[in-house]
């Protein structure tokens, strides 16, 4: 069976974006296009209802592009259990009360039992001081978190 990734909006987002001007974000989209094509079928993508939304919203081209890339991926429950793990993390404060959206895409993940959780959101998610609060507070309430990273954590390569 092959490992499990949660695809969080930024990933599509990255993907499908026009090369941006500014060299970091830049190499971060590079990055991101080539886990897509070299790296991804190692994987099992997985998507929620909340990563579609967001998919969806801003420019309508973008937006398009953005679903087109995630079309097809298999959507994880929004359940209770997920939304209690999220309020926890918030109260926790693993992440700021402004960060619903982001403590959400982990509670998904975690409940779920995601191996990995793919993401460029390095504010609140894939962030060096959160991470260790965030895995603390999954751990506390009988979850094994997944392993949070960038596309470029996740090469083998």
């Amino acid at each position: 069976m092959k490992p499990s990734v949660y695809v969080e909006t930024t990933i599509p987002s990255y993907l499908t974006a026009w090369r941006s001007p500014e060299l970091v974000m830049a190499a971060n989209q590079e990055a991101t296009r080539s886990w897509w094509e070299v790296s991804r079928p190692r994987y099992e993508l997985f998507i929620s209802s909340i990563v579609l939304l967001e998919a969806t919203g801003g420019d309508p081209e973008a937006a398009k592009r953005r679903v087109a890339a995630i079309d097809g991926l298999p959507e994880l429950d929004v359940s209770d259990d997920v939304e209690v793990l999220a309020g926890r993390l918030l109260e926790g404060a693993a992440l700021p009360a402004s960060a619903k959206t982001d403590a959400l895409h982990i509670a998904v993940a975690t409940v779920h039992g995601i191996d990995f959780l793919l993401t460029w959101n390095c504010k609140h998610i894939a962030n060096a001081v959160t991470r260790p609060k965030i895995e603390a507070i999954c751990r506390a309430f009988g979850y094994e978190p997944p392993v949070i990273c960038t596309p470029l954590e996740l090469m083998e390569e």
